[in-house]
């Protein structure tokens, strides 16, 4: 072939090659890969619906625990220990939840719960329906920030309204505050367990409140569990009460009253005991005794023991307890309990803690509201009228904020076996109508003014379970994008990670 043939087949060749497709990937940029292989990212509008769609799930968990009329759940861990509860913050504790978004609602439960003592259940499921009642205006598109704001708003409002209806209780009066706390105490006790006996423990609650210090610090009301006998043997013992009785030789013969005796607080084990035990033990002797903790018998003067009024040891059950009453200095009680079974005591302890909460709230915020879902529905009718005042979203969406105030005496109807939207309708008539503290009658599946029925809670924890609730919708909302990272095990060797360190496996002989 001559060089003439040879350059017009190569002239033909190009030509060709020039109408072949080029190939797509060898126009675009190479991918940047930023995150480690594995990395599970999910974001935009499907992710926030996942996210109020794992809310709701938390908020069926605890739905049904609700007022008096709750039911309780029974939670079994992995060692096999049952918790019967109808506390939202401990079954929420007891739930190992690991949904990242849900995570959230247990933390508003937690912290409502150390902040207040009840209202968790409440919380929760404001919460869950305030996200519920958005999820079809974020499928729409709506920009979160913009619902955020309306909330915010809306939130707003609301604590202004609670403050500015609550009724103050005057505490001039000894007797009527007195009056007010047991009521208060017997409404956190309604929804429990023991809310047979709410007259006994409320009276014992704020005779345990009244008579702590003026910081009513929560460690010195002591809660003894003895098991056996029923609920009503417990009791309250002003002073320092545990469980640790005198066993050296010719005990029994030992007198087991004594009046105005000096005691010393000796820092020296006498005997051998549970360590935890001698030193709550010492703490509460000291504070509410005097004296001053010796480390040795040496040099004992008057004025380093301390003294009471009364020492006495008392067979509670099939137990043996030493009681210190009297004591000058004393800020301090125990409520020994009563009960049955195990599970049953433990949740009369929880019960009782949320309602020495409630009443050291109350003491404090000296301000208290109707429950029983009469201050809900008053927010909704305020939040309602004042959003047809103002155009634009922002109407619709306080609307919905409104709407789902609703949830809180439409639970409790469901969980008493009432219509809900039979009495939904006559309590919107009653506070359209200017009946303030109506709420639902759960006596007589009807609707009744709370506030006269003496259905009361601080005005707090109302507000604090309002604020919480908004915060985590909008912290849900404000969130469009989760990035989870592979475990790291991911990228050890195949087989079994952590083996191989160069010990080598022992020789079987």
């Amino acid at each position: 072939m001559d060089a003439a043939d040879r350059c017009e087949q190569i002239i033909s060749l190009l030509t060709l090659s020039s109408c072949l497709p080029v190939s797509p990937s060898l126009l675009q940029p190479t991918p940047v890969i930023l995150l480690k292989e594995g990395t599970d990212t999910s974001q935009g509008i499907p992710q926030l619906i996942s996210n109020i769609n794992a809310c709701q799930v938390i908020s069926e968990a605890v739905r049904t625990t609700l007022g008096p009329r709750g039911m309780d759940k029974l939670m079994v861990d992995s060692r096999g220990k049952a918790t019967i509860s109808n506390d939202g913050a401990t079954i929420l504790k007891l739930l190992d939840v690991v949904h990242p978004a849900a995570k959230t609602l247990v933390d508003i439960a937690r912290s409502q719960d150390a902040e207040v003592g009840d209202g968790t259940t409440s919380v929760t499921l404001l919460a869950a329906e305030f996200l519920k009642q958005l999820k079809s205006y974020v499928e729409e598109g709506l920009h979160p920030q913009t619902i955020i704001r309306a909330f915010r708003t809306a939130t707003n409002l609301a604590v202004g309204k609670i403050k500015e209806i609550a009724v103050s209780v005057k505490k001039d009066d000894k007797q009527e505050q007195r009056e007010l706390l047991e009521k208060c105490a017997a409404t956190a006790l309604n929804s429990k367990l023991i809310a047979g006996q709410k007259e006994f423990f409320s009276k014992m609650v704020v005779d345990a409140v009244m008579s702590l210090e003026e910081l009513m610090s929560l460690k010195m009301i002591g809660i003894k569990k003895v098991q056996g006998g029923a609920l009503e043997e417990s009791q309250l013992v002003s002073g320092v009460a545990f469980k640790k009785t005198f066993s050296y030789a010719g005990f029994e013969m030992q007198p087991k009253r004594y009046e105005n005796p000096k005691i010393a607080l000796l820092n020296v084990e006498l005997e051998l005991k549970a360590e935890k035990d001698n030193a709550e033990v010492r703490v509460k002797s000291v504070e509410a005794c005097g004296g001053s903790i010796q480390t040795s018998v040496g040099a004992m003067t008057n004025d380093v023991l301390g003294q009471c009024e009364l020492f006495e040891e008392v067979q509670v059950g099939g137990e043996r307890y030493n009681f210190f009453k009297g004591c000058p200095k004393a800020k301090t009680c125990t409520i020994i309990l009563r009960g049955g079974a195990e599970q049953f005591t433990e949740e009369t302890e929880r019960s009782l803690h949320d309602a020495i909460m409630i009443v050291r709230r109350a003491i404090k915020n000296d301000s208290v509201v109707a429950g029983g879902g009469a201050i809900e529905m008053e927010l909704s009718k305020y939040l309602r009228d004042y959003s047809r005042t103002i155009p634009g979203k922002q109407q619709l969406l306080i609307g919905a904020y409104a709407k789902a105030l609703e949830i809180i005496p439409r639970q409790l109807c469901d969980n008493a076996g009432f219509d809900a939207t039979n009495i939904l309708n006559k309590l919107r008539a009653k506070h359209a109508q200017g009946g303030m503290w109506y709420g639902v009658d759960i006596n007589n599946e009807d609707i009744a003014d709370n506030f006269v029925a003496c259905v009361w809670e601080p005005s707090i924890v109302r507000i604090n379970a309002l604020t919480a609730a908004s915060e985590a919708a909008c912290l849900i909302l404000s969130v469009d994008e989760t990035i989870k990272n592979p475990r790291s095990t991911a990228d050890g060797p195949p087989g079994g990670a952590g083996r191989g360190r160069g010990r080598g496996r022992p020789h079987a002989h």
